[in-house]
């Protein structure tokens, strides 16, 4: 089996869209095999009947929200800001809906997902008796492209009027490039300025490995391939230091000057300040990188009026307790004005989420479906653990993408006829060639009657980018991490360990090539050649997947492909991608090209498709599609051959692996 895989490396930290996107419920598809019927007069029936149904429902639908904005006014019900919790790693999509079983045990509740924010900070835009949001960031650490998607939810709700404040005990590199789009970032007097900057490392085990016996064997398709460099080198190479450096420059680069803008400063003088961090909090506020110091109970009172008014009032509180006569004690009188200071009205987002004024908006009978490919890819059905573990294990633990679940999927989206377009979520470092290369193909049939708009994550990466290709337009984030278009291989010997331990293997085989897996000796030059043209006939096969799809000279892919990883902002100039922006942008782009109306006084429906019954969906015939020609036969059967039963028997298959996940 080959695998594009994540290898891990740890990263220390040292525009205007209106739309409403109406998150609906799951589909749960059939097994349904037929085709389309052709326009008839039941046909046409059925569908003025449904546009009938969708007035009728639009009708009532703003009569409600009329009376609720009634009363709501007439109890002239305002809020001046909601208090929202931020935390976790904020995946993009909502988990689907828990299993009875999983309801039973004593799970922690689903992470907030970006999904979820931006649902509520739509009502929050659309609410006139609301003034802001505070947003509270608690133990915060998503992936770049993911802050990315929360600044942009903080500028889209600012660009509708409201306040964006952040308070934050912890200001690393990761929560400080967040709250820098806020107007406002409040810290308590023990926090501390300590965005440090970024840091890579990698270990190498290869001397180390041998101190026991083990070896590992490893043939890459170039040096930019380094997934494996950390069991076959002693050292950094120098592709893997120039690679590791473009990233992170280009990483540094792009968040310093965001945040600098953010902050109204010169890239020049935040980097100098964060070449001094860790600062204190007063150090801090003189130097422009936070705006106020504050223990959250005391929020109530610095968001109570504007800093004019506040300085007014406060002026004449004291003139008033200067002049006044009273026997009350110090503290007493202290603890009375204390009492008598203004107040904002803070609520969080359960208690306030009533009192909103909505915004009635014309429902379409099109909508823009969603299909999620998170976590490894691999073959047979998705799985999801129930908790998100520690740390990632893998191919062992976390979220795996299953071919099974997303060819149903993808082929029962084809057959939605109210779908005006297909959004494909990845976030993914790859996996499996063989499901990639199946997912691959639907995609591709799916884009033959429906435009399909490829949304990247954190990463979509190797197989990610494999998965991704026939879109019809790819978007991602600046700070996505994808490419490492390659392929690598690697075989582990044990002969030296079972030397030291004096254990004596003894095997038998019937066929020249038996032993091409096992690891009880290092490779032959033949076994070495069998897997060298392996992997070529892979890349090769890769190569004309993105020549193909991404309308690029195949010839010249290779300065861009061998494995080399890019980020979103290098591969927008490299074509490899085509715009960047977060997920509603996506929704947006979708509409366009499926053509929805996309103006204010529209929703643009978002439907989630899930789930699968496991039951076998046959594909509608691919007329536009050629028959695989000799090489993809031939790649083909290279699958077949390396296909492993287990998936902990991974050694000795070629394997295109991204390799680096960065986190900071």
């Amino acid at each position: 089996m080959r695998f594009f895989y994540a290898q891990k490396h740890v990263l220390q930290t040292k525009n205007d869209s209106r739309c409403i996107l109406s998150y609906h419920c799951t589909i749960t598809m059939t097994d349904s095999t037929k085709t389309s019927p052709k326009p008839d007069f039941f046909t046409d029936l059925k569908r003025e009947l449904g546009d009938v149904w969708k007035a009728v429902t639009n009708a009532w639908t703003h009569s409600g929200i009329a009376l609720r904005n009634s009363m709501r006014r007439m109890r002239d019900t305002k809020v001046d800001y909601i208090l929202m919790p931020i935390d976790g790693t904020l995946p993009e999509r909502a988990s689907p809906p828990r299993s009875f079983v999983e309801r039973q045990l004593p799970l922690p509740p689903p992470p907030l997902s970006m999904q979820v924010i931006n649902r509520r900070l739509q009502a929050v835009a659309d609410a006139e008796n609301v003034k802001g949001v505070v947003f509270l960031f608690q133990n915060l650490h998503p992936g770049l492209a993911t802050l990315q998607n929360l600044r942009r939810s903080f500028t889209r709700l600012q660009e509708h009027g409201k306040e964006v404040i952040v308070y934050t005990p912890v200001l690393d590199m990761t929560t400080y490039y967040a709250a820098t789009a806020a107007d406002r970032i409040i810290v308590p007097p023990s926090a501390q300025f300590e965005a440090l900057g970024l840091r890579m490392e990698t270990t190498f085990l290869k001397d180390a490995m041998a101190q026991i016996g083990i070896e590992m064997d490893v043939i890459q398709i170039s040096p930019y391939k380094t997934a494996l460099n950390m069991f076959g080198e002693s050292n950094i190479t120098p592709q893997q230091r120039e690679q590791l450096t473009w990233l992170l420059d280009d990483r540094f680069d792009e968040m310093t000057a965001t945040m600098a803008n953010g902050r109204s400063l010169s890239q020049e003088a935040l980097q100098s300040l964060i070449d001094q961090a860790p600062l204190f909090p007063q150090e801090a506020l003189k130097a422009g990188l936070i705006d106020d110091i504050a223990y959250e109970d005391e929020l109530v009172y610095l968001l109570a009026a504007e800093p004019e008014q506040e300085t007014e009032e406060k002026l004449a509180v004291e003139e008033k307790a200067a002049s006044a006569e009273t026997t009350a004690p110090p503290s007493e009188e202290i603890e009375a004005e204390e009492d008598k200071r203004p107040q904002a009205k803070l609520l969080p987002w359960p208690e306030a989420r009533g009192l909103l004024l909505e915004k009635a908006r014309q429902k379409q009978r099109k909508f823009v479906g969603v299909i999620s490919l998170e976590g490894t890819i691999m073959m047979g059905a998705s799985r999801r653990p129930p908790i998100e573990p520690p740390v990632p294990i893998p191919f062992v633990g976390g979220e795996t993408a299953g071919e099974l679940t997303l060819r149903q999927q993808l082929r029962a989206a084809e057959k939605m006829d109210n779908m005006a377009a297909l959004i494909f979520h990845v976030d993914s470092g790859g996996g499996s060639a063989l499901a990639s290369d199946i997912i691959c193909r639907e995609i591709e049939r799916v884009s033959q009657k429906k435009p399909v708009v490829v949304y990247m994550g954190n990463a979509a990466a190797s197989g990610g980018y494999y998965v991704s290709a026939y879109a019809k337009h790819i978007m991602a984030q600046t700070g996505t991490i994808t490419g490492s278009i390659g392929v690598i291989s690697g075989r582990v010997s044990t002969k030296g360990l079972l030397d030291k331990l004096q254990l004596h293997q003894v095997s038998l085989q019937r066929g020249a090539r038996a032993g091409l897996y096992q690891d009880s000796q290092p490779m032959t030059a033949d076994e070495r050649q069998v897997f060298w043209d392996n992997i070529v006939q892979i890349y090769s096969k890769f190569k004309e997947v993105v020549a193909n799809g991404r309308s690029l000279p195949y010839d010249e892919l290779d300065e861009i492909c061998e494995g080399r990883v890019w980020t979103g902002r290098q591969a927008l100039d490299l074509k490899l991608v085509d715009s960047t922006g977060d997920f509603v942008d996506a929704v947006r782009q979708a509409a366009k090209l499926g053509k929805i109306e996309t103006d204010d006084e529209y929703q643009i429906s978002v439907i989630n498709v899930r789930g699968g019954n496991g039951r076998y969906a046959q594909p509608n015939p691919f007329e536009k599609a050629l028959p695989p020609d000799d090489s993809t036969k031939t790649i083909l059967e290279i699958v077949r051959l390396l296909l492993g039963e287990n998936i902990a028997a991974l050694q000795g298959q070629p394997l295109t692996l991204m390799p680096f996940d960065i986190k900071f």
